[in-house]
């Protein structure tokens, strides 16, 4: 079955009322950083936290009176869930969602509040995938599937024709895991401004996009994927998304957890939109290719906000490190009165802060009668960091950094 743009405007029929438009926002940050028009569409700010609602909804709303007496079955890492949960619950639609067992406790307990059934399986989204297959084999309930399905692209799709409706950029940057919201852009977009690039970024963890326009074809990875943004962690690029994406696509696109992570801090400190790792990838990509976007109207989706705050926690601990906001290390002291007092005292006296210490005096490697000093301290860049290890070393302290 294909995705027409009729299709893609019959959606935003359904979705009138449901799903809020989400206005595009500029940022002077990124404006500086980019020396061009950047401009952020925040579907973290969408409900239930995602993009997700705009297919699920379309999807339910789809759904013939016979299909809904069997319910709905579903595979997803977390935000397809949700928006399919919500979207069910709201039309009186029984639904089991499927998550694997690596999924957020935070994604998972959200899902479960929207009233529906949530089933654990597997160790990543494929798994989990094939263990709703076989609950739909079993219950005759109809499969969702989170990116495979035309009805499910074409409520995706209604971002593009939001897109439209403000501006006709240069350059729109979507993040891809199995492919369902950058085919429905793509498709939009291409239908009403072809001259518009699209360019689809990927997770290096989960690199089907790349893989698959590689190949002429959609491409399963066929191992476990390992990425910070597991809302694109799916491991297989869709047959109809492909079909989509082939000649439409201007490139793919690939960052690595760290680039994920830094855009994640960026739009959290700068912007002050937090969005999960999937939701910060599009711009990290954007981030990577900054140089070539001199002077353009660049859009950038910010597709979710569902982080879980241990993993944000983690995010902000490198962030800060790689950018010379935390500075790790390690000074042998010998264990007598005054030592540590000492040593706090000259790190006083560089305007940096103790963010935790660990005085240890008992480890193997540590001689008797000295004592080992693990300190992290803020401070405000690498030049300040500099500046912190040669006051340190002039009042005789060796420094061994710490990653």
């Amino acid at each position: 079955m294909r995705v027409t743009a009729a299709d893609i405007e019959h959606a935003r029929k359904r979705l009138t009322g449901i799903v809020k438009p989400t206005p595009l926002v500029p940022s002077a940050t990124l404006e500086r950083m980019f020396n061009a028009r950047v401009l952020l569409k925040p579907e973290n700010l969408q409900k239930t936290g995602s993009f997700k609602i705009r297919g699920a909804f379309n999807r339910i709303a789809a759904m013939s009176s016979a299909e809904k007496s069997r319910g709905v079955i579903a595979a997803s890492a977390g935000n397809h869930g949700q928006a399919l949960a919500w979207a069910a619950t709201r039309a009186g639609v029984k639904a089991t969602i499927v998550m694997p067992r690596t999924a957020t406790i935070s994604k998972v307990d959200a899902t479960r509040s929207y009233g529906q059934t949530v089933v654990l399986e597997g160790v990543d989204y494929q798994e989990a995938r094939s263990a709703a297959k076989r609950l739909c084999a079993q219950s005759g309930a109809l499969f969702v599937d989170a990116y495979d399905d035309p009805i499910v692209i074409a409520g995706q799709g209604t971002i593009g024709l939001e897109i439209l409706e403000e501006v006709v950029p240069d350059i729109v940057y979507v993040p891809v895991g199995g492919g369902g919201l950058l085919s429905g852009i793509t498709l939009a977009i291409k239908e009403r401004a072809p001259e518009v690039e699209v360019v689809g970024v990927e997770a290096s963890g989960s690199p089907q996009l790349s893989q698959s326009l590689a190949a002429g074809a959609p491409v399963s990875l066929g191992r476990p994927v390992d990425t910070i943004a597991d809302g694109l962690a799916t491991g297989r690029l869709g047959a109809l998304p492909f079909e989509i994406i082939q000649n439409r696509v201007s490139r793919a696109v690939t960052v690595d957890d760290f680039e994920i992570g830094e855009a994640v801090l960026l739009l959290l400190e700068r912007l002050k939109l937090l969005a999960e790792g999937a939701g910060a990838t599009a711009l990290a990509g954007a981030l990577k290719e900054r140089e070539m976007l001199r002077g353009k109207t660049v859009v950038v989706v910010v597709s979710g906000g569902n982080i879980d705050m241990n993993l944000l926690d983690r995010i902000i601990g490198h962030g800060l490190s790689k950018m010379g906001r935390l500075f790790r290390f390690a000074i042998a002291l010998h264990d007598r009165p005054g030592e540590l007092s000492r040593l706090l005292a000259a790190v006083s006296e560089t305007g940096a802060n103790v963010h935790t210490i660990v005085h240890d005096r008992t480890r193997r490697d540590v001689p008797i009668g000295g004592a080992l000093v693990q300190l992290e301290l803020e401070t405000r860049g690498t030049e300040h960091i500099e500046s912190v290890c040669a006051h340190l070393k002039e009042r005789g302290y060796v420094i061994k950094p710490e990653s």
